[in-house]
């Protein structure tokens, strides 16, 4: 890709990051948009957030997503913003305020193809007993993909492990990946608001430029023709050399308190602005919400 492609930039605005572990992390309707708004002014386009209560699915689970969602969209209506799953048992509940969203405007669902086991290490080393394990079978990815080709949204896809690529690789190549696609490489940070030592999810492969090679390599040796981003879980995307060998790469970036841990305690807009910075030394521009859609080739 040439160097001079324009960087989008995601923000993961909440997610499970408390206040406690960080006071920055926007937990009302209002904070979130206020967040919103000054990260797209800082330079994001893309935008991820959790609504107070993951557990309300259906219109209700929409229209709180849409309590945050319309203010920004007003001010800046060629912006993305999109949710997360519902916490409950069926890929049916998990994605039944979809829909409505989507009526609503809503441009990018999202497609995790795999699944994995996700905790945090305990004060030895451990991992926590009391971790999950994030499980999407084959029948649920293909509910996923399914969704948004029905619904024309573009599937945002979250690649935990190889495996998940694999999967995304394979409807690429059968012809199946809807419109829109965006892959988003993730690799397991090895930090944590609890201190040094710890990891606050482990899973992956390490937070290295190797790492993100391995990932870039399979794709360009299968000759996938989609964007990507790379994001650092339980650490810092632009730490370790990360973000510089994305751009190098073509690559975005994802930045945001959902994913970055550490022992500062920093803003979602110091993330946005430490990517842009980062795009600033590799010499490619951030992209502006025009250029983000044609970017993504978001469906209308």
């Amino acid at each position: 890709m040439s160097s001079s492609l324009p960087v989008v930039i995601e923000v993961a605005l909440n997610g499970a990051t408390r206040p406690e572990l960080n006071p920055h992390a926007p937990q009302t309707q209002e904070a979130l948009v206020e967040d919103a708004l000054v990260c797209i002014d800082a330079g994001a386009t893309v935008l991820h957030t959790h609504a107070p209560d993951i557990s309300v699915g259906g219109r209700a689970g929409a229209d709180a997503y849409l309590e945050h969602f319309r203010p920004v969209l007003e001010r800046h209506p060629e912006v993305v913003l999109y949710p997360t799953l519902v916490f409950a048992d069926t890929v049916e509940e998990k994605t039944s305020h979809i829909p409505f969203l989507a009526e609503a405007g809503l441009r990018m669902g999202f497609v995790d193809p795999g699944s994995l086991n996700l905790g945090p290490t305990d004060d030895t080393g451990l991992p926590m007993t009391a971790g999950i394990v994030y499980a999407n079978s084959h029948a649920d990815i293909a509910y996923k993909f399914e969704l948004c080709e029905r619904l024309g949204l573009a599937p945002g896809m979250a690649i935990f492990e190889p495996g998940f690529l694999r999967t995304a690789i394979a409807w690429y190549e059968a012809g199946r990946m809807p419109q829109g696609a965006l892959v988003r490489l993730y690799l397991g940070g090895e930090s944590s608001y609890r201190g040094d030592g710890l990891t606050d999810l482990l899973f992956g492969l390490p937070p290295t430029p190797a790492s993100l090679d391995t990932y870039v390599d399979m794709m360009e040796a299968r000759s996938v023709d989609l964007p990507w981003s790379v994001a650092v879980v339980s650490g810092s995307t632009v730490e370790n050399g990360v973000a510089h060998r994305a751009l190098e790469r073509g690559g975005h970036l994802r930045v945001g308190l959902e994913d970055y841990a550490g022992v500062e305690r920093k803003s979602n807009v110091e993330l946005v602005r430490e990517a842009v910075a980062e795009c600033e030394r590799a010499g490619r521009p951030v992209a502006r919400a025009d250029e983000m859609a044609k970017i993504l080739a978001l469906p209308r």
